[in-house]
């Protein structure tokens, strides 16, 4: 899917560090913390193949998907396919990864919780086998 930068809801952002995706992503935060603390918002975009690490946030995380086609996994289920006005609610401490589809960019608005434990705690990368099993 090709995409026309006036086409996006949120500009891309900033290149996100390679430390914790595999492949290309821009983050562009749009709330850095609220006025308690309490939580961020940011828009994410995942060139196609793109991929977050295996991750868990102390006070969960919601994904609101705004554009693309992506996918969604918790550790030991099956991968979510996503796309656009898909909803995602993310529990407290469940790892997870979520990214683009092989074939497809991805966007995402992340609204993400912030506790004293911080935002989120970054594991392991997804491997190329978790990965490219997905259905």
């Amino acid at each position: 899917m090709k995409e026309r930068a006036n086409d996006m809801i949120f500009p891309k952002g900033e290149k996100v560090s390679k430390d914790y995706f595999t492949g290309t992503a821009w983050l562009n935060m749009l709330v850095p913390k609220d006025e308690t603390g309490s939580y961020a918002v940011g828009s994410v975009v995942f060139e196609p193949g793109c991929r977050n690490h295996w991750h868990k946030h102390p006070a969960g995380q919601i994904l609101l998907i705004t554009d693309g086609k992506g996918y969604y996994q918790e550790k030991g289920k099956p991968a979510r396919a996503l796309a656009r006005g898909d909803v995602v609610v993310i529990p407290s401490h469940v790892e997870h990864w979520h990214g683009a589809g092989p074939d497809s960019s991805f966007t995402h608005v992340v609204i993400t919780n912030i506790t004293a434990e911080g935002a989120v705690e970054w594991l392991e990368p997804v491997t190329d086998e978790e990965y490219y099993k997905l259905k």
